[in-house]
Order: C-alpha cells, then sequence, then structure tokens
C-alpha cells in the first residue's frame, strides 16, 4: 500500500507543480502585458493629443496664416493691403477659399504637432530622470531645452510638407493642383533638394520659438501652482498662459521665420536666395531691418498667440480627458 500510495501522492504534487507552473506563468504575461501598456498608452495619448492641439489651432487661424505667408513673401505688401487681400479672397472665391492650402496644412501640422508635443514629453521625462527632477517641474534650462529638442526632432521628419504648404499658399489655383502636384512639380522642375530650401533657418528658428513656448507655458503653470495652490489651471488661464507663450517666441524667432518663407518661395516669386546671411543682408538692403525681417510681424501678434493658446489648452485638456477613461 505505501507503494501505490507514495506514487499517488508523487503524481499529485506534479500536478500541483504543474498547475502552480501554469498558474505562475499567466501574471508573469499579465505582468509583463501592463508594464508594456504603462509605457504605450502614454505615448500614444501624447501623440493623439497633440495631433487634435495642432489641427485645431491651425484651422482656427488658417485665414490669417495664409495671408501672412503671402505678406513675407511679398516685398512691396503692406500690412493693410493683407487684410484686404482677406477681403477680396473672400469677395471672389468665397469662403472656404480662405482656407485653400489647409489641407496641406493638416498634412504637415497633425505629424509635426504630434511629435512635437510627444517628443516633448518624452524629453522632458528623459530630463527629469537625469538631473533628479522625475515627476516635478524642471529647471530653467532643462525646461528651455526639453521644448527645443522637441521642436527639432518635429521639424526634422516634417519638413518637406512645410516647403510645400508654403508654396501653395503663395500661388493660384491653377499652378498646383494638390499637395502630390506640388511634391512631383518642384522635383522635376527644381531639383529634390529644393523640398528642403530654408531648412538651415527653420531648425534655427525653431531653437528659440519651441524653446520658449514650452518654457514659457510649463513656468506660468508652475507659478500659477506655486500662488494659488491649484495644479489644474482653469481653461482660460490655459489660453492665456499660451497667448503669452506664442507671443514671446514669435517675436524671438521671427527674423528666421520671414527668411525661411522667403527662401521657400523664391521658386515662384521671382527671387533668387542662396544662404541664410546672404537673404538677410538682400532683404535688409531692400526693405530695410523693420520693414524688411519684421514684415508682418504685428499679424503674427494676432494670430501667434491665439494658435498657441489653443493648442496648449487643446493638448492639456485632451490629455486629461484620456486619462480619466482609462
Amino acid at each position: 500500500m505505501i507503494g501505490p500510495l507514495s506514487l499517488g501522492m508523487g503524481s499529485g504534487v506534479k500536478e500541483q507543480q504543474a498547475s502552480l507552473t501554469q498558474g505562475e506563468v499567466l501574471p508573469v504575461a499579465s505582468s509583463s502585458q501592463s508594464e508594456g501598456s504603462k509605457y504605450t498608452r502614454p505615448v500614444l495619448n501624447s501623440l493623439f493629443s497633440g495631433a487634435l492641439a495642432g489641427a485645431v489651432a491651425k484651422t482656427a487661424i488658417a485665414p490669417l496664416d495664409r495671408t501672412k505667408i503671402i505678406f513675407q513673401g511679398n516685398i512691396n505688401s503692406a500690412l493693410q493691403e493683407a487684410y484686404r487681400l482677406i477681403y477680396q479672397t473672400y469677395l471672389k472665391d468665397g469662403f472656404f477659399s480662405l482656407w485653400r492650402g489647409n489641407s496641406a496644412t493638416m498634412v504637415r501640422v497633425i505629424p509635426y504637432a504630434a511629435i512635437q508635443f510627444c517628443a516633448h514629453e518624452q524629453y522632458k521625462s528623459l530630463l527629469g530622470d537625469y538631473y533628479g527632477f522625475q515627476g516635478k517641474a524642471l529647471p530653467p534650462f532643462p525646461r528651455f531645452l526639453a521644448g527645443s529638442v522637441a521642436g527639432i526632432t518635429a521639424a526634422m521628419l516634417t519638413y518637406p510638407l512645410d516647403m510645400v504648404r508654403a508654396r501653395m499658399a503663395v500661388t493660384p489655383k491653377e499652378m498646383y493642383s494638390n499637395i502630390f502636384h506640388v511634391f512631383g512639380r518642384i522635383s522635376r522642375e527644381e531639383g529634390r533638394k529644393t523640398l528642403y530650401r530654408g531648412f538651415t533657418p527653420t531648425i534655427l528658428g525653431v531653437i528659440p520659438y519651441a524653446g520658449l513656448s514650452f518654457f514659457t507655458y510649463e513656468t506660468l503653470k508652475k507659478l500659477h501652482a506655486e500662488h494659488s495652490g491649484r495644479l489644474q489651471p482653469y481653461s482660460y488661464e490655459r489660453l492665456a498662459f499660451g497667448a503669452c507663450a506664442g507671443f514671446l517666441a514669435q517675436s524671438a524667432s521671427y527674423p528666421l521665420d520671414v527668411v525661411r518663407r522667403r527662401m521657400q518661395t523664391a521658386g515662384v516669386t521671382g527671387h533668387t536666395y542662396g544662404t541664410i546671411l546672404g537673404t538677410m543682408k538682400e532683404i535688409v538692403f531692400e526693405e530695410g531691418v523693420i520693414r524688411g525681417l519684421y514684415k508682418g510681424l504685428s499679424m503674427n501678434w494676432v494670430k501667434g498667440p491665439i494658435a498657441v493658446g489653443i493648442s496648449f489648452t487643446t493638448f492639456d485638456l485632451t490629455q486629461i480627458l484620456l486619462r480619466k477613461m482609462e
């Protein structure tokens, strides 16, 4: 009896071990899946929130944005003429013509904003680990650095789309029928390198623009939390913080934005611009410093703060909503 009993006990132990082994494997798999979801979900949330933020903000100011590009690219335009252009376009081609080129803008802005906001969250986390501020507001310089590098990352990955948008904004409807037509015609007639014309001033302009935008917005939120005791600002406060961030960032980076647009649209405006310094010298020589390098800045002070305020607010509120839904 001892033999069968021992055998029965042995098989029972084996079955128990097998069941324990299976029981232990399942939590490990579940744990690894939850760990993967823990890191993947915030990235996906940031990408979606950033894409939505960029789309909403750019659609809201699309007519002013198109007019600004024309204004920057034209030597003889006056600001009053730029606003008159909006009205004339409305009378001639209808209300929705004010959003011409917005499809190309969306093709660029959605990936650009998604990458920029997502990259900013990742860089902020990495710099927080490096400087020992994980989960807290970063010190000033890392705060500026996270924004700058996020802007550079987004600009590098989406620049040709920005070039296409600029071309569509300054040309008549008959010249380019759609985005693919712009790509094909530029590549065929001017060479593929043209798609990256103005890339260097873009990157140089993105450093102060994105850096100051994120730095100012994050700083104002930090100061607000310290003085009000509320971790989350109201929506109108976020809009105000974003507007301040946009105002400072646009003012600091604007001359390089003018240079970028002149280089991008040179092929259709009859000018030849080579280097950044050469373009700046020609603009200053022909138009002066203020009327040249800061041409259209007053218009940017209208549209820039609106766009940045809407963008930051949309991103934050979408992030909050997605976290509540988890």
